[in-house]
């Protein structure tokens, strides 16, 4: 069958499109994504702004459009962080509800790593044995371990790269003692979670998903995307380090210039990197390999379970 995901995140607001069926991966049929950041969008008081959630409103009328075209026969939509957090949230839901017919659902944090350990466990099997997932997105990052597809642990951190630049890193480029300051509140919080992931058992395989993971490891020398997703990505602890201070020490105008940067994620992409940095340390990993698959692929995964009864 013919199946759609939107999927409303801190930074982008993307319809997936994928034909798939029991015993087969979804095979991704068509992608329409907006940068919406509705990070973006938020007043003082962290409501999302009425300017956001009219963009919100109309992309996902947008996406509805698309899913009917493409010929979509089953529709999932689903919101995290941005939404979650936000004091006017259900209010902004009921919009979307109301003016579209779209029932936005709100994943929890402990839901997002779950689902993403899911994705990650299907896409390398097995044979991976004990799995420790790192997730970054633009507003949370989730954290997951265990040995089967649902995991023994799974935490989610107010620490995704575009809160962190907004309420941090204001400066561009940051100051020194703006940096010293954020690393080491990123290592207080994750620290303070860390045995709830230890406590499962040494690794076999450390995996880093998410458009921040990708961008860090093509600008330190991975595969571009225009090769496939079955090429061999990794993120290396001690390049990953090396590459902190020279991001720091760049305006965004220079981060876009890095292969893999685009110039709306090149703000966030020291942020994403002390996080990085910061959990493959505290988690003692050497490198991570990269997975093409996500929360999304984790949402439709679920979604084929609960249809085909397993």
């Amino acid at each position: 069958m013919r199946l759609g995901v939107i999927d409303v995140g801190s930074n982008t607001v993307h319809l997936l499109v994928v034909d798939a069926h029991a015993g087969a991966h979804p095979l991704p049929a068509y992608s329409h994504k907006i940068e919406l950041r509705l990070s973006e969008y938020v007043e003082d008081d962290g409501r999302i702004s009425t300017v956001g959630a009219d963009r919100l409103v109309e992309f996902v009328h947008e996406c509805l459009v698309i899913a009917e075209d493409r010929g979509v026969e089953d529709l999932l939509a689903f919101a995290t962080s941005a939404i979650r957090e936000a004091p006017n949230g259900e209010a902004v839901l009921a919009r979307v509800r109301d003016e579209t017919a779209t029932d936005l659902q709100v994943l929890s944090g402990e839901d997002e790593a779950r689902l993403t350990f899911l994705a990650v466990r299907r896409w390398f099997g097995w044979s991976s044995g004990h799995l420790v997932v790192v997730d970054i997105g633009g507003g949370s990052l989730e954290l997951a371990a265990g040995l089967d597809e649902e995991p023994d642990a799974a935490i989610s951190l107010p620490l995704g790269a575009g809160r962190l630049t907004r309420d941090h890193l204001p400066d561009d480029p940051p100051s020194t003692e703006a940096v010293r300051a954020l690393r080491t509140s990123i290592r207080a919080d994750i620290a303070r979670s860390l045995r709830q992931l230890t406590r499962t058992g040494v690794p076999h395989r450390a995996v880093g998903t998410s458009k921040t993971m990708r961008s860090l490891a093509r600008t330190l020398g991975a595969a571009p995307s225009g090769e496939g997703p079955y090429v061999p990505r990794v993120l290396e602890l001690k390049a990953l380090t090396d590459l902190v201070p020279r991001l720091a020490a760049m305006t965004h105008a220079e981060r876009a210039e890095l292969p893999g940067v685009s110039a709306s994620r090149a703000p966030q992409l020291l942020a994403g990197a002390l996080v990085a940095e910061a959990s493959m340390d505290l988690l003692e990993l050497d490198r991570l390999e990269i997975c093409p698959w996500a929360l999304r692929e984790g949402v439709i995964l679920r979604r084929l379970d609960w249809i085909t009864g397993d």
